[in-house]
């Protein structure tokens, strides 16, 4: 277009493919004025004016709102911050309906009921800041005030339970499961329990940590046991007992005798709550990390044996 060259708004229109009423209402707007009037009072407009109006019409089909094009005409902000404020925006979009249809994907797989669709809609709208919220809430309420094991505690505040922007069922799933297991009562005073027994283990001067090292062994050896169909009270149990309270003791620095075992047996009896590994499975599973093994079979199996045979 030549730069001198003036256009009445039908010939604006026919050159930017916009129709003669969205100009007019531009104009009208005061977001693309016109630049002249014809003797007979006819609006024209500049080669400029097309190029505002191409502006408009792109930022209009991207979604931007009349004030933030208006301010963008005016030199108020640029192109350039616009998009990237938008771009944000539609992400956050994005991220919301990726969960909404994930949630109807379980409502459809599951059947839910409206209480539960209700439910179900309601925390997945939660941002991530509510969500860890929430754990926080749990883990305050179970570990707050008491000093329990230092490293179990940092375990669980940073073993953070966050859905992907795009979940899968399973992980819906396994955090509403998971929302409802932190909020009951029960469970939370259990694990209270737990937090204030190792608080008395270390009051007591006990050596504290995780023991994976010994978790794994006890793994190995009753894993063992149970694939080859041992009793917890058979002859061949005694002799993982011994195996294992042999560990124990060296782990811990404790002679290897029956007060040893009653430790032992007393630890798993506070420990071995079926809610605390499923609590775990359900972080791993919303988390997408591998598949825990199952442990509570093998805790079982050991305080069954323990208790078969206390030693002398």
């Amino acid at each position: 277009m030549d730069d001198d060259t003036l256009f009445t708004i039908g010939a604006l229109a026919e050159r930017t493919g916009l129709r003669v009423k969205t100009i007019r209402f531009y104009s009208d707007k005061g977001i693309v004025p016109p630049t002249d009037h014809s003797p007979n009072g006819y609006r024209l407009y500049n080669a400029d004016a097309a190029t505002c109006l191409e502006l408009v019409r792109t930022l209009r089909e991207l979604g931007i709102d009349l004030p933030t094009v208006t301010r963008v005409l005016a030199r108020e902000t640029s192109v350039t911050a616009v998009a990237a404020a938008h771009a944000d925006a539609l992400d956050v979009q994005i991220r919301v309906l990726r969960m909404r249809r994930a949630v109807l994907r379980v409502v459809a797989e599951r059947g839910s009921h409206r209480e539960e669709m209700k439910l179900m809609h309601n925390l997945m709208r939660l941002s991530e800041a509510e969500r860890r919220r929430l754990i926080d809430d749990f883990v305050d309420a179970a570990y707050g005030g008491v000093d329990a094991n230092p490293a179990m505690v940092e375990l669980v505040r940073t073993s953070m339970p966050e859905l992907p922007q795009d979940p899968t069922t399973a992980q819906i799933t396994a955090w509403m499961e998971l929302v409802e297991l932190v909020q009951d009562n029960d469970f939370r005073d259990a694990v209270r329990a737990m937090a204030e027994y190792q608080a008395r283990e270390r009051a007591a001067g006990e050596t504290t940590g995780l023991h994976h090292d010994l978790t794994e062994a006890v793994r190995d050896e009753v894993g063992k046991a149970l694939t080859d169909g041992l009793s917890a009270d058979s002859a061949a149990a005694a002799a993982v007992v011994d195996t294992l309270v042999a560990r124990y003791g060296d782990t811990f620095g404790k002679p290897a005798d029956p007060q040893l075992r009653r430790w032992i047996l007393e630890r798993l009896d506070v420990a071995n709550d079926p809610r605390v590994e499923r609590y775990w499975r359900l972080v791993s599973a919303i988390n997408g990390w591998p598949e825990l093994p199952d442990m509570a079979p093998v805790f079982t199996w050991f305080a069954h044996a323990l208790r078969a045979y206390p030693g002398t």
